[in-house]
């Protein structure tokens, strides 16, 4: 399985990268390759950035996009891990080059993970869709096609181009409350790593991103009862949210949720809480 993020256009707070780079830090994913950022970017665009060391040296770092090898600690699958900028030129070559490493490693499902600014309450969980048009993958997770119109970012091209391949492509997509769009959003990267350890059907490690949440809700709360206008709109976000989501208190919703629990109690070994 591949899974891909980029920043930019795609990554409402820095939700989705955010993911990804948690994921690669927390399996101890190792670098396989790297797009040269000369063929992708406008440099006026997304610039490199100086950065000095202790050393006196000042480093030059370019916008770059990795394909990383990690392990998944339990079950010892396989995963790849894309983490890049999206890029500005050039994005069909950029996605082939991707695609190609992809097949090189033996990736069967790619799965694209993103973020987008919405209408939603910080005080509710965020919501995360999963969507894929592979008739097979809509079957096996029990899924819908997206029914989106309109302009895409580099995750809907990678989806699309790695399903013309034959490869099975889905996306996640965390909605961020657009209100509090500056990144970092870690409770809507902690509901991506939630809807990824789903997939995954293995716990995914999240250090102290819980408690991230935790303190960045409270800081919206202190916001948001600073401005009266603001603390009205959230808690007509919050009427409409509970009033759409309320079929979502069934066994189903429940049963998700424990298995996800067994999961994370189990993680120290013996069986997962899936199947």
């Amino acid at each position: 399985m591949m899974v891909a993020a980029f920043e930019g256009w795609n990554d409402a707070g820095a939700a989705a990268s955010s993911a990804v780079a948690d994921l690669a830090l927390a399996w101890n994913a190792r670098e396989v390759r790297t797009l040269d950022p000369e063929n992708y970017h406008d440099f006026q665009v997304n610039r490199p950035v100086v950065t000095p060391v202790p050393d006196g040296v000042r480093v030059l770092s370019w916008p770059s996009t990795t394909v990383s090898l990690a392990i998944s600690p339990q079950a010892g699958r396989s995963l790849v891990l894309v983490q890049g900028v999206e890029p500005s030129m050039r994005w069909r070559s950029y996605c082939n080059e991707i695609l190609d490493a992809a097949e090189e490693l033996g990736v069967r499902t790619v799965v694209c993970v993103g973020a987008l600014l919405a209408d939603v309450p910080h005080t509710r969980p965020i919501p995360v869709q999963t969507t894929s048009d592979d008739p097979r993958v809509q079957a096996l997770l029990g899924i819908e096609g997206s029914d989106y119109e309109g302009p895409t970012g580099i995750v809907g091209v990678l989806a699309q181009m790695a399903a013309e391949r034959g490869i099975h492509a889905l996306t996640l997509w965390a909605a961020v409350p657009h209100y509090v769009a500056q990144p970092p959003s870690p409770k809507a990267t902690l509901a991506l790593l939630a809807g990824l350890e789903e997939l995954f059907g293995e716990p995914v490690p999240v250090g102290e991103l819980a408690e991230d949440a935790q303190a960045w809700q409270l800081g919206v709360d202190e916001l948001a009862s600073d401005d009266p206008e603001i603390a009205d709109y959230v808690r007509q976000l919050e009427e409409a949210k509970d009033t759409a989501e309320l079929p979502e208190a069934s066994g189903d919703a429940i049963a998700r949720e424990f298995e996800r629990y067994l999961r994370r109690r189990d993680k120290g070994g013996g069986t997962t809480g899936g199947g």
